[in-house]
């Protein structure tokens, strides 16, 4: 049989090997793959975004009718975030006539305002054109580097699993609240940061790692679940050094040590920095009173008031429903089988969110950042592959319709939860 013309020699007797196509996903490099998810994903909600924004009123924060740019840009701590990078922080802490701190941008993490600061300075453009494209970029770079993390830092359950990383990242991708990925908030740039510092240490380049830590504490406040993660990495190092399993060495010692107290100035830095800008020691923690019900922080004690204003008699019920989720979540058999560093980030995050927060519509954005939890998700149906697909888009279904629900009762500013111009 003769070869078509321009196909591919082959020797007597056998037909020419297929070509893989170039449109094929399959057939791509692994960081095309991931993009590709991601960017599908971000378009899904850009549209959620503009159809939501044709029912929005004029607020406070905008116009009715907003753009796509405006409605990512503006709304919301959006708004906190821009004050930020045009107007910088104030020295004084604002009161009312009573004395008691008023809500205040110091609140708010200063990396990423600054960041878009500057490209607003070299582009010439506005906050609300740089600040989601910023968002959106740092977001896609962010699932680069937990496609490596899962890679790298669960190697069990990717051989348990085949294809774990990008159904991690696809999980992540169409989490219901993964739409602030591309608004002008710090998730995209936290997540970016978490997920190089934990695979920074799976790789056991601490030194780079403390740098990524020291950032991390000037975007968000997670300086102490990420401290349990190191300390857990350090322990079984130890550990496997005392049972000749490792080699702990006093380069890597010392690196530990010093990964230890990048977590510890993380930690402490910005609200040092507003005791000291402001005059006020505990400036930073009388401003987050100003955002409680009850203007006072009480580790776990916001979930009294708030789970009773909204679920009466049966609160205790659905915040022990809701822990109980969240263990068995840690205690399957596929979180098992993540690396100690994707184990311990998201049980340390959680414990350290539920003590810290006051539980309202934020703290669905918060989960996000709990992401190893898409692949413990994504590895509960290991084979067959049928079976994997099917689960796999069950719950990318499911949290697409939360996706939408979401930016429709929780994005969308309408009366009588608005401020009239």
């Amino acid at each position: 049989m003769t070869a078509p013309a321009g196909a591919p020699a082959t020797q007597d007797g056998e037909e020419p090997a297929p070509v893989a196509s170039r449109w094929d996903p399959r057939t791509w490099p692994w960081w095309c793959q991931t993009l590709a998810v991601y960017a599908a994903a971000r378009l899904f909600s850009a549209i959620a975004f503009v159809v939501t924004a044709q029912h929005q009123v004029e607020s406070y924060f905008g116009p009715a009718a907003p753009s796509y740019l405006q409605f990512t840009g503006g709304w919301w701590d959006a708004l906190w975030y821009q004050q930020i990078a045009e107007g910088g922080y104030p020295s004084e802490l604002p009161r009312d006539e009573q004395g008691v701190v008023q809500q205040n941008p110091w609140a708010f993490f200063p990396l990423f305002p600054i960041l878009v600061r500057g490209l607003m300075a070299v582009t010439t453009a506005p906050w609300h054109v740089v600040a989601p494209i910023l968002a959106l970029v740092l977001g896609g770079a962010a699932t680069v580097v937990i496609y490596r993390l899962v890679e790298k830092g669960a190697p069990r359950a990717v051989a348990a699993r085949p294809g774990l990383p990008l159904a991690t990242v696809l999980l992540v991708s169409v989490f219901p609240t993964a739409v602030v990925l591309q608004v002008g908030y710090t998730e995209s740039l936290a997540l970016l940061l978490i997920a190089s510092a934990l695979l920074l240490l799976v790789e056991r380049r601490y030194l780079l790692t403390a740098v990524v830590v020291l950032a991390l504490g000037f975007t968000r406040a997670v300086a102490l679940p990420m401290a349990a993660v190191i300390v857990v990495h350090a322990v079984v190092r130890w550990w496997g050094s005392r049972k000749g399993t490792d080699h702990l060495g006093l380069r890597d010692a010392g690196g530990l040590v010093a990964l230890a107290a990048s977590a510890v100035v993380s930690g402490v830095a910005w609200p040092l920095i507003c005791g000291w800008v402001t005059g006020e020691k505990d400036g930073y923690l009388l401003t987050q009173e100003s955002w409680r019900g009850v203007h006072e922080v009480v580790p776990f004690g916001a979930w009294g008031y708030v789970s009773h204003f909204w679920f009466g008699e049966w609160a205790w019920w659905v915040v022990g429903a809701g822990a109980l989720l969240v263990l068995a979540v840690l205690v399957v058999p596929a979180a098992w089988r993540l690396g100690n560093e994707l184990h311990t980030w998201p049980a340390a995050y959680v414990l350290y969110i539920a003590a810290a927060i006051e539980p309202g519509s934020s703290l669905a954005r918060f989960l996000l950042l709990a992401f190893p939890f898409a692949a413990v998700t994504a590895g509960v149906v290991t084979r067959p592959a049928v079976a994997r697909r099917l689960w796999l888009g069950a719950v990318v279904a499911v949290m697409l319709g939360l996706q939408l629900v979401w930016i429709w009762n929780t994005w969308r500013l309408t009366p009588p939860y608005g401020w009239p111009p």
